[in-house]
C-alpha cells in the first residue's frame, strides 16, 4: 500500500506551508499530491506550482470539477501537465454537487452519471490524439451545420495512458466508476464497511468491463491526527464529519449523509443533518457517533495508526491519502514522518 498526501484547498492563506508539506512528502517518498477545487482555488494551477518544485512525487487532481471544464479543455490541460510534469499526472474528476454546479458554474445537475461517461469518453478519444468526433447528449463535436472540424490534440503527454480517477460515493457511481476509470477517490472509508459501501459496486462495474480489482487503484482521503488522547484527537474531526454529513447538500440530497446511512448509522445521520441545517452546528458535531470517526480516520498513537493501516490494506486500499491535522506547519509535517513510520510498522511499505 502507498501513502498519498491531499493538500484540499489552497488560498486561505497557508499556501507557503502546504508547498512545504508537498516538498517533504516528495522527500519522504509519498506516492501522489492530490489537490482539490471547489469555489476557491482551482487544482491545475496549484498542481503545476507544486509539480514545479517537487522531483518524484505524482501530482493528482483530487478533483477536476466536471462542471468548471469542457471534456478537451480537461485534456488539454492533463496533457499539458503531464508533460509539464514529466509523466507525474493522475486525472481526478468529479461532478461537484448541485449547489455547486448550478450555483458557480450555471451547469444543471442532471443526469450526473451519463455526464461522467460521456465526458470520460471525449478525454479519451482525446488523449489518444484521434481527429476528435463525437455525438452525445451532452456535446457534439464538432458542432453540426457550421465551419468547426475533427481536430486532433497537439500535444504529447509523456505516457501514452494517464491515469484516470473518479470521485464517487453512491452505489451507482461507484459502478461505472470500476468501469470506466482506473482508480476510485473516496472520502469516509471505512475498512469495516468496504464490502457494502464500496467494493462491491466497484466490482460490479469491473465485471462489465471484462476486470477485477486488480490493477484499480482505491484511493480514499484518511484525516490523521497523531497522539495519546484519542478521544480528543476524535473530537478534533467532530465539526469536519459534520459539515459532510449534515451540512454538504440539500436535506433531500447529501451524499455523505446516505453514505452514514449505509454505515449503519441512519439515526445519527438524520440527527446531524436536522442539527446543521437548523443553523446548531456545535449540536450536529456533538451528534457524530465516536465510531463514525474512528473508523474513518487515522487517529492515536502511532502503533495503533499501523494498525489501522494494516485494516485499510486488509480492505484493499491501494493508496492511502492522508490528509494531516494540525495549524501549525511543524505538527503537520510530523504528522507526514509519523505516516511512513506506522507504514513500515504496519509492514506495508
Amino acid at each position: 500500500m502507498r501513502l498519498g498526501i491531499n493538500l484540499g484547498y489552497w488560498g486561505a492563506g497557508m499556501d507557503a506551508d502546504n508547498l512545504a508539506v508537498a516538498r517533504e512528502a516528495d522527500r519522504l517518498g509519498y506516492s501522489v499530491c492530490w489537490a482539490a477545487e471547489a469555489y476557491g482555488s482551482d487544482a491545475a494551477t496549484v498542481l503545476s506550482w507544486v509539480a514545479a518544485q517537487t522531483e518524484r512525487i505524482d501530482v493528482g487532481s483530487g478533483i477536476f470539477q466536471i462542471p468548471a471544464r469542457t471534456p478537451t479543455m480537461t485534456a488539454m490541460t492533463a496533457a499539458t501537465l503531464d508533460s509539464l510534469s514529466g509523466g507525474r499526472f493522475r486525472l481526478g474528476l468529479g461532478v461537484s454537487g448541485p449547489q455547486v454546479s448550478e450555483g458557480w458554474y450555471g451547469v444543471r445537475f442532471d443526469k450526473p452519471l451519463a455526464r461522467t461517461r460521456e465526458y470520460v469518453e471525449i478525454i479519451r478519444k482525446a488523449m489518444s490524439r484521434e481527429r476528435l468526433t463525437h455525438e452525445g447528449d451532452n456535446w457534439t463535436l464538432p458542432l453540426p451545420g457550421g465551419p468547426g472540424k475533427p481536430i486532433k490534440l497537439t500535444v504529447h503527454p509523456v505516457r501514452e495512458h494517464i491515469p484516470l480517477y473518479i470521485a464517487a460515493i453512491g452505489p451507482k457511481n461507484l459502478e461505472q466508476t470500476g468501469e470506466i476509470a482506473d482508480g476510485a477517490l473516496l472520502v469516509f472509508f471505512a475498512p469495516e464497511h468496504a464490502e457494502e459501501t464500496t467494493l462491491g459496486a466497484l466490482r460490479a462495474g469491473r465485471a462489465k468491463a471484462g476486470k477485477d480489482l486488480e490493477g484499480f487503484d482505491l484511493v480514499p482521503t484518511v484525516p490523521m491526527a497523531v497522539g495519546d488522547d484519542v478521544d480528543g484527537l476524535a473530537d478534533l474531526f467532530r465539526p469536519y464529519t459534520a459539515l459532510y454529513v449534515g451540512g454538504m447538500g440539500s436535506a433531500k440530497q447529501n451524499f455523505y449523509n446516505k453514505l452514514a446511512q449505509r454505515m449503519g448509522y441512519e439515526k445519527a445521520a438524520a440527527e446531524i443533518q436536522e442539527k446543521y441545517l437548523s443553523g446548531d452546528k456545535e449540536g450536529a458535531a456533538a451528534a457524530v457517533p465516536r465510531d463514525l470517526i474512528d473508523s474513518t480516520t487515522l487517529i492515536g498513537s502511532v502503533e495503533r495508526i499501523a494498525d489501522r493501516m494494516q485494516a485499510y490494506a486488509a480492505a484493499g486500499v491501494t493508496t492511502l491519502s492522508l490528509a494531516p491535522a494540525g495549524f501549525t506547519l511543524d505538527e503537520r509535517i510530523a504528522s507526514l514522518r509519523a505516516g511512513v513510520e506506522a507504514l513500515e510498522r504496519a509492514g506495508l511499505a
